[in-house]
Parts: structure tokens; C-alpha cells; sequence
């Protein structure tokens, strides 16, 4: 959904990537051979800044929106330095303020490096943002959630090969059922691979701009068995209607999907202030 005005722990991890790809040849997730395209998006080119704060923040937003879990391991500083544009210096300004919020821990030795702090709560963090974000807010951010993505499917159901969808939908089906985390991951980049069969770059682009900042919330509707369970059959209805070129419904799907999320979160909202 779209931009919302909330805490920085949510706000996007994306900047702009190139025209012909989604995901940056050169970022560590790419050579580790991770799949992620949201971990991806966070090691991308920072830009002319190219400040210590701002590394900070991408990889901070990344931390609290669960892109980076409890535990993983960050890139080496060089590698950080190349995939965010910036000198080593600035990363490793960067991870001591980091180090000194308690989002990262640094070990030495054989296997040392930098890593999220295991004390990182994800769910605590989008809890809080959820309950400073306003109706208005939510709404607005699916509103413009739902032009990306609804465009970017019916043009998917325009352009895509059959076999492309369904590769999409074993990939999905395989993770439901297992660790929450890798489950958003999945679908997350689920619905970046039905952005990109759009064949628009910009789109696609915006459409992981804005995965990177909603999929937090997402995550907090799918700590629920059922609404997990809810997700994976309507990711299955509108890659079925993706797959049989049917643009209409591909879309009206999105537009059912999006407008159950988003009271989801409102109701939830209440359910938080009223405690």
C-alpha cells in the first residue's frame, strides 16, 4: 500500500534501480544466491548523498520491517561500501551508530562480522508504527498500493507465458506452511516476479518500492493461520487469472486482496488503542 507517514522504521528501503533490471547484479544477495528481492533492494546504490546516516537508515528500515532478521549476517563492510556506492568509511560509520542503537552486534574472530541483533523484534516494530499511522493514512497507502499492482498484474495477464505464472505459484506454495519470515519473503518476491512479467521497468520498480515498505504489515496479518491461508488462495486466484489472460479479474482480484488487507489493519488498529 502506498506512502505513509509513520515512524522511519518504516519507511521505504528502495531507491531506484536499473532500467532493465530488479535486482543489482553486484549486491550481496545476488552473490550469495538468495533469491530475496526485497534483501536485495536494500543493498542498492544510495546516490549522490551517499551519507553515513542514510546507510544507516536503509539498513535499519531493513532491521525493523524484517527484511534483515535476528541473527543474520550483514555483508562485509567492502561489499556494503560497493553495493550502497559508498566509501568503507561511511559503512563502517554507519554500523558503529547502528551498533550503538542495538540494531547490530559486531563478533570477531573465525565467522565474525556484523550481525542483527538477536534483541530485534520486527513485529514489536510495525506493531508501533501501525498504531501511529491513521486511518487516512492506511487507506491512502492502498490506494496507491493497489494502482501499482493492479496495473502491473493486468499487464502481466497481457504479456506473461502461461509457464512464467506457474513457476511463480510452485515457489509460493512451497513456502506456505513453514517459518513466517521466509514466508513473506516468498510471497514478497512473488509479487515482484508478477510486477516484472509486466515488462515495465518503472513499475516494476514501484512495485518493490512499495512491497519494501508494506510487507512489515503484511507480515502482521499473517501471523494469523488464516489469513496466511486467505493470502495463498488469493495469490492462486489471480495468478489463474494471470495465467488465462484474463486482465479484468487479475485485477479485480488485486482490488479484493488489497481492500481486505487494508481493513485488517484498521481493525487491528482499533483493537491495539483500545487496550
Amino acid at each position: 500500500m502506498g506512502s505513509i507517514t509513520k515512524p522511519t522504521r518504516c519507511s521505504p528501503l528502495l531507491t531506484s534501480i536499473g532500467e532493465n533490471e530488479t535486482m543489482s547484479a553486484r549486491s550481496p544477495a545476488h552473490r550469495q544466491g538468495r533469491p530475496a528481492r526485497l534483501l536485495s533492494a536494500v543493498f542498492q546504490p544510495i546516490g549522490d548523498e551517499g551519507r553515513a546516516s542514510l546507510v544507516e537508515r536503509r539498513i535499519a528500515d531493513a532491521i525493523r520491517g524484517g527484511v534483515l532478521h535476528a541473527g543474520e549476517k550483514l555483508p562485509s563492510e567492502q561489499d556494503l561500501a560497493q553495493a550502497f556506492g559508498v566509501a568503507p568509511a561511511t559503512v563502517r560509520e554507519a554500523l558503529m551508530s547502528l551498533r550503538s542503537r542495538k540494531l547490530v552486534v559486531t563478533r570477531r574472530g573465525r565467522g565474525g562480522g556484523s550481525f542483527v541483533a538477536d534483541s530485534a523484534d520486527p513485529m514489536a516494530f510495525t506493531t508501533e508504527a501501525l498504531l501511529a499511522t491513521t486511518r487516512v493514512s492506511l487507506r491512502d497507502a492502498a490506494t496507491h498500493y493497489l494502482a501499482i499492482t493492479r496495473a502491473c498484474v493486468e499487464l502481466a495477464a497481457r504479456r506473461a507465458d502461461p509457464s512464467e505464472v506457474e513457476l511463480i505459484r510452485a515457489r509460493v506454495h512451497r513456502a506456505h506452511g513453514g517459518d513466517l519470515r521466509m514466508w513473506r519473503r516468498i510471497v514478497d518476491d512473488a509479487v515482484i516476479e508478477l510486477a516484472a512479467l509486466s515488462q515495465s521497468a518503472r513499475l516494476t520498480r514501484e512495485q518493490m518500492r512499495l512491497q519494501a515498505e508494506l510487507s512489515p504489515f503484511f507480515a502482521l496479518i499473517d501471523q494469523d493461520e488464516a489469513e496466511q491461508r486467505r493470502r495463498l488462495e488469493a495469490m492462486d486466484s489471480i495468478l489463474n487469472a494471470v495465467a488465462e489472460a484474463d486482465a479484468s479479474r487479475a485485477g479485480n482480484l488485486v482490488a479484493d486482496a488489497v481492500a481486505h488487507d487494508v481493513t485488517w489493519l484498521i481493525d487491528h488498529r482499533a483493537e491495539l488503542e483500545a487496550q
